[in-house]
């Protein structure tokens, strides 16, 4: 039961995060650069799957976006050391907005790329390493394996119809035909109520 679980998670976010890692035509003329307003957004996280009836308020400040060389040095590092050298490459990126549920403190987000779409929405998507709780890092739980966390907004043109994706813990994984794959500790949290400020 637990394999089909895991297959399951990973074909509902198999192409999600990995496209962040991917090199695009299309990126934002404000990449690198520090924003003159920061992006504030406001979600619901609805949980999926096991986390059915589950619901948190999630808030996002964007202060600048990454850069081709960012892109570059992540891809780097996954191809040499796969998710380890991953995690290292973005533990050492400073942070370039916050993630936080509501009533925390939250953690930076390292790693936030742009992409503009055709139909005039655009998508944000977020990497970042999460912190490693003092009870994971006690227990060595299995869930350590699963050290970075990633978003995905989609932001349709009306802001009517935005959708998202959080995924708290996850790792990436060459899988088969040497894809980049993501695998999820837990199944993805829906993002509903997304607003922008």
């Amino acid at each position: 039961m637990r394999i089909a679980k895991k297959a399951v998670v990973l074909t509902a976010v198999i192409s999600l995060m990995f496209l962040a890692l991917l090199p695009t035509p299309q990126t934002s003329a404000q990449d690198g650069t520090k924003l003159p307003k920061s992006i504030f957004i406001q979600a619901q996280a609805m949980g999926q799957s096991q986390q059915l009836g589950r619901t948190f308020s999630v808030n996002i400040i964007i202060e600048e976006f990454s850069t081709p060389a960012d892109q570059k040095a992540l891809l780097s590092a996954f191809t040499e050391k796969g998710n380890e050298g991953l995690v290292n490459a973005v533990s050492k990126m400073k942070g370039k907005g916050r993630i936080a549920i509501t009533g925390t403190l939250g953690y930076d987000l390292n790693y936030i790329r742009r992409f503009p779409q055709p139909d005039g929405s655009v998508t944000i998507r977020a990497i970042t390493d999460r912190p490693i709780t003092f009870g994971e890092a006690w227990s060595s739980t299995r869930s350590m394996d699963y050290s970075l966390s990633g978003v995905e907004i989609k932001a349709s043109k009306d802001r009517k119809n935005n959708t998202g994706t959080l995924l708290p813990m996850c790792q990436f994984k060459m899988g088969k035909d040497n894809h980049i794959e993501i695998e999820a500790y837990q199944n993805p949290w829906k993002l509903v109520n997304i607003r922008q400020r």
